[in-house]
Formats: structure tokens, C-alpha cells, sequence
């Protein structure tokens, strides 16, 4: 099969054959429709997340925003058969653990990410492990780009905006960094009849993320962030969400919330912090903020997001600005260490 192989970090992919992945018996294997390019795949990319003990094996196929049809089923598969349209989760359990059996396979104790645990999305085919737990039914309605919108990206944010902070209408919603993540988020938050405010340093995102919904929006080079949420907002945000993992965001955020604010850790770092950002606890304590991480989102959650998707409530096609074929993929991941791309990239072209 084609495939785009991460050889080297920082260096730019390859795209050659690589051989077809076999199906084990609880396994699947999936041909690619749609895949999406991430700024997590950048952070694979240039080696970052060893702290995590997520590191990738060279070389590597990376890849885990992506559907596509069912190709071969393992022989103990039940639940999915040749030629399905499925999209594939991002975090993927185990289906024994306590967070599993308690509905939390977004954080399984033996968690799988494809394009991470194992080769994915950046090639043609890709073999799904646990198939019958960690595949999900992709409707008729949702096309496979607009699965592979959902990705990582979309499905995070809404897990964290829904059921971590659980933002109510009416809310001010603060979103730091209009990058993918941060982009659905304003999407989402606006469908939730929240008032979202758009953070960024472009003012290209900015304008993107009021197409998107947002009522307001803050270029922080031009202003400190935190002072014009509040007197937006006539005291701060209700929740704030840092989509970008850096030491600035992340404390941007957690400042611009009201008393008893929500923050939302949607962001991961880079080695510039090595998985450490300080943060303001005396204020935390003195005006009951509350902090919240968010990662991926359960199997069990798919459904209601696919239905909103089904009825147009949350249109995350909108966030594609280009398809592009898997050549072009490396020059992708590589102008994201500029912060250069807008919106989603979508490999849709073998």
C-alpha cells in the first residue's frame, strides 16, 4: 500500500509502499476515505510527548483523524462486516479495565492510539485492533471528510466543552489559539447557545472563527487577552478554554475567568514546557476556579455527537479549508511548526 512514513523526526515524510497489514482475529482492517492532518501528528512529528511515553518507533505511519469502508474482518468480529463505513476513534480502550466498564475508554489504562500505538491514517490501509470495541458505525448523512473532521480535534472539544465543563446557554465562552481544536470549539460552544469570544495572533484565524459563530474576538498581540475578556464580558468568562498547550494561553485562560470560573485543558505542551506550565494558584484559590483536562472522548459519546452532525446542529465540514493528496502531507505537518495552516487539512487523494 502508499503510504506517507515518518524516517526521521523534523524531516520531511516519505511517501513510498509499504506492505498491506493483515487482520488479526479481533481486528479489522480499514481503507482509508479521509484523513486528517493534526497538530498532534506535528507533535509526533518533531519528537515531542517522550515525557508521555508517546513517543513513536522510526519509522512510522502517523495518522488518527480518519473513516473509511471495512476491508477484511479478523474471524471473531461481530459486529462489522466487509465494505461498512466506519470512523475510527482517536483514544481507544481495552474494554476491561474500570475505565473502560465505567464508560471511560478515552482514558483506558491500556490505551491504543492509532498513529501512535501503531501505524495509521497516513496510509492507505489501517488494522484496527479490537474492532468490534474501537470502530463506530460512520451514518449515511456524514461523509468521510467530514468524518475525519471530527477527528481528534472536533470529538476533544466537544467531549470537554459538553461533558467536562458542561457549558450552558447564555455562558461566555473564552476560546485561547483558532487552530483546529480551537476552531470546533467556538463551533460547538455556539451551537450550545454560549457567547464565544476568539483568541488568537492572526487576525485570518480571527475572521475564520466569526464565520464560525464567535461574537467577539481579541488579537493578543494587539492587547492583553485576559483585561478584554473581562470588560467584554463585564467581569470574565464563564469558561475558558487554552486550545494550545503554551505557557501563555494557558495562564491567558485561566486569568480571564470570573469567580467560579471553568478552565479547559484542551491543549498539550512542547518541550519548550516539557508537560509543565505554572499557574496563578492563589487566584484558583481565592475565586474557586475550577481546572478541567480533557482527552479524546468515550466510545460511548459518538452517538449523540454523529446526530448532531446528522442534523446540521454542528457542521464540522465547515472547518475544512483544503483536501489534498498524500504527497502533500509533509509540507502540511512541516508549516505547522509556523502555525501556518488554517482550519483542517484533509488527505482525501491517493
Amino acid at each position: 500500500m502508499k503510504a506517507a512514513v515518518l524516517e526521521k523526526f523534523k524531516e520531511p515524510l516519505v511517501v513510498r509502499n509499504v506492505p498491506d497489514p493483515t487482520p488479526e482475529s479481533t481486528g479489522a482492517i480499514v481503507r482509508v476515505q479521509a484523513s486528517g492532518i493534526c497538530r498532534s501528528d506535528w507533535h509526533a512529528w518533531v519528537g515531542d510527548w517522550d515525557w508521555l511515553g508517546t513517543s513513536v518507533p522510526l519509522p512510522h505511519v502517523l495518522g488518527h483523524e480518519f473513516s473509511g469502508v471495512i476491508e477484511q474482518v479478523g474471524t471473531h468480529i461481530r459486529k462489522f462486516k466487509t465494505g461498512d463505513r466506519v470512523i475510527v476513534p482517536f483514544s481507544q480502550g481495552d474494554g476491561t479495565c474500570q475505565e473502560c466498564r465505567s464508560g471511560h475508554s478515552n482514558i483506558c489504562s491500556n490505551a491504543l492510539m492509532p498513529g501512535f500505538s501503531y501505524w495509521g491514517g497516513y496510509g492507505q490501509f489501517v488494522h484496527i485492533p479490537n474492532a468490534d470495541l474501537n470502530l463506530i458505525p460512520l451514518p449515511e448523512g456524514v461523509g468521510y471528510t467530514e468524518a475525519a473532521a471530527l477527528g481528534c480535534r472536533f470529538m476533544t472539544a466537544f467531549h470537554g466543552l459538553v461533558d467536562r465543563v458542561a457549558v450552558q446557554p447564555g455562558e461566555w465562552v473564552a476560546v485561547h489559539g483558532c487552530g483546529g481544536v480551537g476552531l470546533s470549539a467556538i463551533q460547538i460552544a455556539t451551537a450550545l447557545g454560549a457567547n464565544v469570544i476568539a483568541i488568537d495572533i492572526s487576525d485570518e484565524k480571527l475572521a475564520f472563527a466569526e464565520r464560525l459563530g464567535a461574537v467577539a474576538t481579541i488579537n493578543a498581540t494587539k492587547e492583553r487577552a485576559a483585561d478584554g475578556i473581562k470588560e467584554l464580558t463585564k467581569g470574565g468568562a464563564d469558561v475558558s478554554v487554552d486550545a494550545l498547550g503554551l505557557s501563555e494561553t494557558c495562564q491567558s485562560s485561566v486569568r480571564s475567568l470570573r469567580r467560579r470560573g471553568r478552565h479547559l485543558q484542551i491543549g498539550l505542551t512542547t518541550k519548550q514546557d516539557d508537560g509543565v506550565i505554572s499557574l496563578p494558584i492563589d487566584l484558583i484559590v481565592n475565586l474557586e476556579l475550577q481546572i478541567s483536562g480533557t482527552f479524546g472522548m468515550p466510545i460511548g459519546r459518538y452517538r449523540p455527537l454523529l446526530q448532531m452532525v446528522e442534523r446540521g446542529t454542528l457542521r464540522p465540514g465547515e472547518l475544512v479549508t483544503q483536501t489534498v493528496p498524500i504527497d502533500q502531507a509533509g509540507s502540511i505537518l512541516s508549516s505547522m511548526s509556523h502555525y501556518a495552516t488554517l482550519g483542517c487539512t484533509v488527505i482525501d487523494q491517493w
